[in-house]
């Protein structure tokens, strides 16, 4: 059974005990409320086997049969080698009344293991894309890593964004190489500068979307969720932004000409401005924006832009930051890196927790720690435990030249030695008295 299918299993269940509606269920597992009523009786009569496909494991009944496709290959490798697959085809039919199209016998020949002299790879054609409308609409984000700084230091990676109507410049930012925190400074110069834009294209590198974005668990699929999000795509998504994946450099080809144009101009400038340092740089790109913008902006189809207000600046420091869930102790406390931080009020108040409550540790950009807890924001305080400080025991140094200690007969060690050996060590210490006596 696919793991696909295995997911189906708890919210079928979940159905049959009345949880879920038809339409519910039809609604999560992406299925008409028919096909759901037909796996539900499947699994009450055959159990969860019903949910596999019945056809998986036969084979179709227009199926080659083996006896043919052992003649094709033999014969490709025999008196017709060197024959391409269309020619290969002709030949069956004509000599051996065998009507196979070319696909058929490059499939055949490729699972034996046959090599085609004659296959060309299809160069593949690409559509120039309309701009769109309107500014805002579309935001195409990406990363170059380059030498930017020449010899003056070594390869960094410059993170942007530019709008797919205007061509103007959203954000830059530099770092060491391609990383959340370049993307999501990138996407705060964007939301201050302009605001928020319906949809961001970008590649499909783990930062946007997640390897196992469609391989949710059960739990998660019946709480609703359809897709597992990253950092980034959680930011998006609490900003309302929609993310559209591209699967070709080409398919993000403005920006990718983009890199083209600022490793020739923004390079030079750089240079001429006396930039040495990734710190230099960032704060020199504000000003490269402005320019580049006014130079190489163009005019859109509607002068309306499709850009929304901006949250506030608080609101923002809650979303444009890395979001880790914990679970608080019994004493009022989370665990977060290794230590333990304790809940605090605006006023400095310490906040008293029931356990197991879910509690959000929240990171900015400036590498401040917050908590979120039930929507509200409280700052974090290290606990340290109180260790009970015991008062110090004078111990007494034995002298070094004080005789070993032999214990007597009777002492509780030596009460290993019993019956006669016990009474002949009594007569020899009784003997030894007398004698000394």
């Amino acid at each position: 059974m696919k793991p696909k299918e295995a997911r189906r299993l708890p919210i079928i269940e979940a159905a049959l005990a009345g949880k879920l509606t038809n339409q519910q269920a039809a609604n999560r597992l992406k299925l008409s409320p028919r096909q759901v009523i037909r796996l539900k009786k499947g699994v009450k009569e055959k159990g969860i086997a019903a949910l596999a496909h019945q056809n998986r494991g036969r084979k179709p009944a227009n199926a080659t049969p083996d006896e043919k496709k052992q003649l094709i290959c033999q014969l490709a490798l025999g008196s017709y080698r060197g024959a391409s697959s269309k020619q290969l085809s002709e030949f069956l039919a004509d000599y051996h009344q065998l009507t196979l199209s070319d696909q058929t016998i490059r499939r055949i020949l490729k699972k034996a293991g046959i090599s085609n002299p004659h296959a060309k790879r299809r160069t593949r054609r690409f559509h120039r894309r309309k701009r769109k409308a309107q500014e805002g609409l579309l935001v195409l984000m990406d990363a170059s890593p380059y030498h930017w700084l020449e010899e003056r230091a070594g390869e960094i990676c410059l993170h942007g964004a530019i709008d797919d109507a205007s061509g103007k410049i959203l954000g830059l930012y530099f770092q060491l190489n391609e990383n959340l925190t370049g993307y999501f400074q990138v996407l705060k110069q964007m939301l201050l500068d302009h605001g928020v834009p319906q949809d961001i294209y970008s590649d499909r590198h783990t930062i946007f979307f997640s390897p196992q974005r469609n391989k949710l668990s059960p739990e998660e699929e019946l709480e609703g969720e359809e897709v597992a999000l990253t950092q980034f795509g959680r930011a998006l998504a609490a900003l309302g932004i929609g993310q559209i994946p591209a699967y070709t450099p080409q398919a993000k080809g403005r920006i990718e000409r983009l890199w083209g144009t600022l490793q020739h101009r923004l390079v030079v400038e750089m240079r001429i401005a006396g930039i040495k340092t990734l710190e230099e740089a960032n704060h020199f790109l504000p000003e490269f924006v402005i320019r580049y913008n006014a130079r190489f902006g163009v005019a859109t189809e509607d002068t309306q832009t499709a850009f929304l207000p901006a949250p506030s600046q608080e609101e923002l420091e809650r979303i444009i930051c890395l979001r880790y869930e914990r679970k608080t102790s019994n004493a009022s406390t989370l665990s977060f890196q290794g230590r333990n931080y304790q809940l605090v009020d605006k006023k400095g108040k310490l906040i008293s927790l029931e356990p197991r409550s879910k509690v959000y540790v929240l990171v900015g950009l400036d590498g401040k720690i917050r908590a979120e807890l039930k929507g509200e924001i409280y700052h974090l305080q290290l606990f340290e435990d109180k260790k009970v400080s015991l008062p110090s025991v004078k111990r007494s140094v034995i002298p070094l030249d004080r005789p070993a200690y032999q214990p007597g007969l009777n002492h509780p060690w030596k009460r290993f030695v019993f019956g006669s050996q016990l009474k002949a060590a009594l007569n020899r210490e009784k003997a030894k008295n007398l004698i000394t006596a």
